[in-house]
C-alpha cells in the first residue's frame, strides 16, 4: 500500500451507505479499510472496486462488539501508521414497541453503536493525535434527533453518538482533529429501504423522495476534507427538509 495516502476505515462498510461512503473516500485518494462483520464477500467486492478505479483499499474483518477482537485488528491496522479519518457507520435496527422489547432488542442495538464506537474509536485515536490531524465521523440518524415509534433502542444509541461526538471533539479541537456526527433522514440503501413506500415518503419528506447513500457519502467526504477543517462537534442533517431535526 501507499504509506503516503491517508488512510481510512469504514466500519460497516459493506452496506449500501457504508459501500459509498467507502468508494468516495477512494475517490479522494484515501487508502481504505472497508470493514465488515458479515458481509464479508461485499467488502471484499468493494475494495476491488476501489482497486479497480485506481485507488486502494483492503477489506478488514471484526466484530465490533467484541472489545478484545477489535482492538486486535485495530493494532494491525496500526503497524502500519495511523488511521487518521474513521467513519462510525455501522449500526443495526431491531425495532418493536418499547413495552414490548427484549432485552436482547435492547441490547444489541446499544452494543453495537455505542459500544462499537468506543471499542474502534479508542484505540486509534493517540496514534492520530499524534499525528495533528484527523476526521472522525458517526453516521447518526434523525430518529435520535426526532424520535420514531418503535425505534427506543436505535433512537438512544444514535443519541448516544451525538452526544459523544460533542464531548469528544472538545478533547482533540486543538490537535486538528475534527469530530462530527452525520444524521440521515430516510435514505434508499440498505436499511429502511421497506420502510417507507413512496406516498409516506412524500407525506413526511418536503423534497418528495428519499434521499440516496451517493448524498449522505458526499457529505462525508466533505467533512472528511482539508475543505472542513473548521467544522467540529456538529451534529449535521441530511434528510430532504424533515421537521423535528
Amino acid at each position: 500500500m501507499n504509506k503516503t495516502a491517508t488512510r481510512a476505515l469504514v466500519t460497516g462498510g459493506s452496506g449500501g451507505i457504508g459501500g459509498a461512503i467507502c468508494r468516495r473516500l477512494g475517490a479522494a485518494g484515501h487508502f481504505v479499510y472497508v470493514h465488515a462483520h458479515r458481509g464479508t464477500a461485499a467488502a471484499a467486492a468493494i475494495a476491488g472496486d476501489i482497486v479497480a478505479a485506481g485507488g486502494a483499499a483492503a477489506a478488514v474483518h471484526f466484530d465490533l462488539t467484541d472489545a478484545a477482537a477489535t482492538r486486535t485488528a485495530v493494532e494491525k491496522l496500526l503497524e502500519d501508521g495511523p488511521v487518521q479519518v474513521l467513519v462510525n457507520n455501522a449500526g443495526v435496527h431491531d425495532d418493536a414497541v418499547f413495552p414490548g422489547m427484549s432485552p436482547a432488542q435492547w441490547h444489541r442495538v446499544i452494543d453495537l453503536s455505542v459500544n462499537g464506537f468506543y471499542n474502534v474509536t479508542q484505540p486509534l485515536m493517540l496514534p492520530m493525535i499524534r499525528t495533528r490531524w484527523g476526521r472522525v465521523i458517526s453516521i447518526s440518524s434523525v430518529t435520535a434527533l426526532a424520535g420514531n415509534r418503535g425505534q427506543v433502542n436505535y433512537a438512544a444509541a444514535k443519541g448516544a453518538l451525538n452526544s459523544a461526538t460533542k464531548a469528544l471533539s472538545l478533547e482533540v479541537a486543538s490537535r486538528g482533529i475534527t469530530v462530527n456526527a452525520v444524521a440521515p433522514g430516510i435514505i434508499s440503501a440498505g436499511m429502511g429501504d421497506d420502510a417507507f413506500d413512496v406516498a409516506a415518503i412524500a407525506d413526511m419528506v418536503p423534497m418528495k423522495r428519499a434521499g440516496t447513500a451517493q448524498e449522505v457519502a458526499s457529505l462525508v467526504g466533505f467533512l472528511a476534507s482539508e475543505e472542513a477543517a473548521y467544522i467540529t462537534g456538529q451534529v449535521i442533517s441530511i434528510n430532504g427538509g424533515m421537521m423535528g431535526s
